[in-house]
């Protein structure tokens, strides 16, 4: 896991939004990204993008908590 790339698509937040991309972050390629970086260990991936959603629902609390969780999650 890991491997040691860093990727320009982070979030920025507290918009959520992607800064290598402006899309809504987590991004298409940051998805493809951390599947990638978490092969084999799907559990330590939903629980990273958990703590990730948290921080979300902290920062846009008018948000659903129905969009964040697919945004985040599914």
């Amino acid at each position: 896991m890991g491997g040691g790339v860093v990727s320009v698509h982070q979030p920025v937040r507290p918009q959520w939004i992607c800064a290598g991309c402006g899309a809504a972050w987590p991004c298409r390629t940051r998805k493809r990204q951390l599947v990638a970086e978490f092969t084999g260990a799907r559990v330590s991936l939903m629980l990273h993008l958990s703590a990730y959603l948290v921080q979300a629902c902290e920062d846009l609390p008018h948000t659903p908590s129905g969009v964040l969780h697919a945004r985040f999650l599914a």
